[in-house]
């Protein structure tokens, strides 16, 4: 990552200004549905940020769709098949990608229909969720939230990566979760996310993010 100049910020005026510049976003390849990457590992909440910009396309008079990754985890039987800690298998194998561009990106591209399933999986439970589809009117917005987004030539039309330290990415990560943290410093080298997206947000102070748009 080079030097990016950052400037504080509040999560409720990021949400807003976000949210302003998906209003003129045009996919490029005609799709009149916008898809968004809110990008980062669990411990720097992309969810929420996609949320906040949610809430104020919402009242903008804009729709959207907030998706997650982790409804689109493979089964347990897949997932943890070289065991509960395998760091190449989390980096490589713990989402199904096959569903989500099935079922996200392939009903939003241009002459498709909408119909967005908005998950899949239960890591819980280790069932099917059985949600039904939703329907992404016409200009409707996709933002999906998630780790390790950027690294699988999804057609995102925006990337936003929530990025933290390597020292905040560790103590921000509960101790059971300290074994995937290699996957992250692999990410970074092989993807540069950072580097790469179009919005960046630095995280490592939750109540003080800075940004650069």
């Amino acid at each position: 990552m080079g030097r990016v100049r950052l400037e504080a910020i509040t999560w409720d005026r990021l949400g807003d200004l976000l949210a302003e510049r998906l209003l003129d976003l045009k996919p490029a390849d005609g799709s009149p549905w916008p898809r968004v990457a809110f990008d980062g590992a669990p411990a720097a909440r992309p969810e929420d940020l996609a949320e906040r910009v949610a809430a104020s396309l919402r009242t903008r008079g804009r729709p959207s769709l907030v998706v997650g990754a982790q409804g689109f985890l493979r089964p347990a039987s897949v997932r943890l098949e070289y065991g509960r800690q395998d760091v190449e298998a989390y980096y490589n194998g713990w989402f199904d990608t096959g569903a989500l561009w099935r079922e996200v990106f392939g009903p939003l591209e241009p002459g498709a229909d909408g119909r967005v399933l908005p998950d899949l999986w239960d890591p819980a439970t280790d069932r099917a969720t059985r949600s039904d589809y939703v329907r992404l009117p016409p200009g409707g917005l996709l933002l999906l939230h998630g780790p390790l987004l950027l690294r699988h030539w999804f057609p995102f039309d925006l990337t936003v990566h929530v990025l933290l330290s390597p020292g905040a990415l560790h103590r921000r990560t509960p101790e059971a979760d300290h074994w995937t943290l290699p996957a992250y410093e692999r990410y970074e080298a092989e993807t540069d996310p950072a580097g790469t997206a179009d919005v960046l947000v630095r995280a490592d102070d939750p109540r003080h993010p800075a940004w650069s748009g």
